[in-house]
């Protein structure tokens, strides 16, 4: 006689844990609060302030000159990316014209900023979804070289304050444009050995497919920018949807997928984004002019005339936003920061509802948010 199996709802309570900000995949820093139901992610609350730098205040209290020295601590992985935005806010407040060959020394070091920023995004990812075999050094090794082209312009191999209020403070040797030139060659090579071990990965795409879907209502209402939003669907680049600088003078196209794009569509988004730009430094590198590099002179008593100015740039994580009230004096008066990894960290509780918890850290990675950059 068969015997009948009966199905029994089992009824469980809620708990809530800590993730962070010990945790080492949370980067040291963030704080989840998770409430759970067995293991699936019932509602989570990123707690902020573990970081907190006083940027706008430090600004506020530092004269211009002093202050172009501090902001590259604000996101500390693409500091071009902050020096730029503040130098672009100060600019169109006091009027100043930036050389064209600053210009695209501006895009050129930018770009290889985003290529850097990528790369550790890549690293590190892989490494907090278990990747241990040696694979996060791949992407250092052409990290380092990056790092050794900026630091001879540059003086430092993080914090550049290379972008300053006017211009940029070195103008490279041809050498240097030689060795930069030799690493474009190299570069896509190397784009195509982390492919080749990544992107098919059988246990990638099982981390990473249909994980984490960031649909497009989700992301505007958030205010999501940068590659999180482009794959999803949504052409948001200020690069070309508000074009500065010389980009309009450049050739290349918004990189978006067509449809709510997932934590795999992430991944793929800042691959492409990487080969993208070798191709715009390959046409700076062709196309810039002889000339001046600094518009304004860069001194300890610098002045910004009285008054508002806002400017922002296409950072690797968004829209980078940079307010500034000058009294006309040697300090601002306000300083106001719109930082991308603040707008897209919000989106988290909507990511991990109803997720396993083994997919917090796929989601969370895949988002590339720098915590300075949300504490500020």
């Amino acid at each position: 006689m068969a015997t009948e199996i009966q199905e029994i709802d089992l009824k469980t309570d809620e708990m809530i844990i800590n993730m962070g900000p010990q945790h080492p995949a949370t980067h040291g820093v963030l704080r989840l609060l998770l409430t759970l139901d067995g293991e699936t992610v019932k509602h989570v609350e990123p707690v902020l302030g573990h970081l907190h730098r006083a940027q706008e205040w430090q600004g506020q209290n530092r004269t211009w000159f002093q202050y172009q020295a501090l902001i590259d601590r604000v996101d500390y992985l693409s500091g071009m990316f902050t020096s730029w935005a503040m130098a672009r806010a100060c600019e169109q407040l006091d009027g100043v014209t930036v050389p064209e060959r600053a210009e695209y020394m501006r895009v050129i070091v930018s770009e290889m900023n985003r290529i850097t920023s990528h790369l550790l995004w890549l690293g590190t990812y892989l490494i907090d979804l278990g990747a241990m075999f040696g694979f996060p050094f791949y992407p250092f090794r052409e990290r380092e070289k990056l790092f050794d082209l900026l630091e001879e312009i540059a003086g430092q191999r993080m914090m550049f304050n290379y972008i300053r209020i006017g211009g940029v403070l070195r103008d490279p040797k041809p050498a240097w444009f030689d060795k930069l030139k030799a690493f474009l060659d190299e570069f896509p090579d190397r784009i195509d050995e982390y492919e080749t071990i990544v992107t098919q990965n059988p246990i990638f795409l099982k981390r990473t497919k249909g994980v984490g879907i960031l649909k497009q209502s989700v992301a505007t209402d958030y205010g999501v920018t940068g590659p999180c939003l482009r794959s999803s669907g949504i052409a948001m680049d200020l690069r070309r949807t508000r074009p500065y600088s010389v980009y309009p003078d450049l050739k290349f196209d918004v990189i978006t997928f067509d449809k709510e794009g997932d934590t795999w569509d992430r991944y793929m988004a800042r691959i492409l984004e990487m080969r993208q730009c070798v191709d715009i430094i390959r046409q700076c590198v062709e196309k810039i002019p002889t000339g001046d590099i600094m518009g304004k002179k860069q001194m300890a008593g610098m002045r910004i005339k009285a008054g508002e100015g806002f400017a922002a740039v296409e950072s690797p994580r968004g829209v980078l936003g940079c307010y500034v009230t000058s009294s006309g004096g040697e300090k601002a008066v306000r300083f106001r920061w719109r930082n991308p990894s603040f707008c897209n960290l919000t989106i988290l509780p909507e990511l991990l509802k109803g997720c396993p918890l083994s997919d917090i850290m796929a989601i969370f990675g895949s988002i590339d948010i720098i915590l300075p950059d949300v504490d500020r």
